[in-house]
């Protein structure tokens, strides 16, 4: 799964990274330490409201994480619907619909895995792409609106809320937890993202699990486990001490792979 992750870059990054055509009025502050339910920066295309017809426009939007399905009566289901897996997302009610039509990039540092224990408490590691850019997390996103808010209140209804895709880990990774998100690459962000495609076929032959050696992962501070703590030194590794089994030896970290 991924329950955790490091997302610090500022929207200008962003925008350019993804060619975003619209960016959010709402700033985020960087997070090495993304919790569920926390509000995250979410790549989309989407027609301007109330424009249907037409053409669908790259966004950066702010959501919360946590899928909220628009039939749902409480919001608090999104509190377990931060993971959708593959294998099932085209058949789950709670996922179908965005699968076919509202599918998204989440941005990323890096995320978060837990593996055995250290001194009575799990080890977590960081993995992040070895070259240090933008992890692409494939995503869905969807729109709950809150029926306690009226229609004459001035206030905006609706709720966006995303989830993060997973499969089953590489090799290498599953030594360290059994699943892993789902990446986009490049060259098939636009066609992951076209509300207008959705043949389940289609979409799943977009999704691959990294490559071998693009990812690299070593521990980091037990201090990351409490969703309180943020910096970025929550991202720094640790020194050997505590590596897995089969994990090899850099100078001055641990990388698996």
């Amino acid at each position: 799964m991924c329950g955790r992750y490091a997302a610090s870059r500022n929207p200008d990054d962003l925008v350019e990274e993804f060619d975003v055509d619209e960016r959010p009025e709402q700033f985020l502050e960087p997070s090495w330490n993304v919790a569920p339910t926390q509000d995250v920066y979410a790549v989309l295309e989407r027609a301007p409201r109330g424009e249907p017809e037409q053409r669908p426009r790259r966004r950066l939007q702010v959501v919360r994480w946590g899928l909220v399905p628009s039939w749902a009566k409480d919001r608090a289901i999104g509190n377990r619907m931060i993971n959708a897996r593959m294998e099932t997302v085209a058949d789950k009610p709670a996922f179908r619909k965005a699968f076919a039509n509202r599918r998204a990039l989440l941005p990323a540092d890096g995320y978060f895995e837990w593996y055995g224990e250290v001194k009575g408490k799990k080890q977590p590691f960081f993995i992040r792409p070895s070259d240090g850019g933008v992890l692409a997390m494939a995503g869905l996103y969807e729109l709950w609106r809150d029926p306690s808010v009226p229609e004459d209140s001035g206030t905006d209804p609706w709720l966006w809320t995303a989830t993060v895709l997973t499969t089953t880990a590489t090799d290498e990774l599953g030594r360290i937890h059994d699943r892993m998100p789902l990446l986009v690459e490049r060259e098939r962000y636009a066609e992951w993202l076209d509300p207008g495609i959705d043949d389940a076929d289609r979409l799943r032959g977009l999704l691959v699990p990294a490559a071998p050696g693009r990812l690299t992962a070593y521990p980091v501070a037990t201090t990351v486990s409490n969703v309180r703590n943020n910096g970025p030194e929550l991202v720094e590794p640790l020194p050997v001490e505590g590596a897995p089994e089969g994990g090899k030896s850099g100078d001055d970290e641990l990388q698996l792979f």
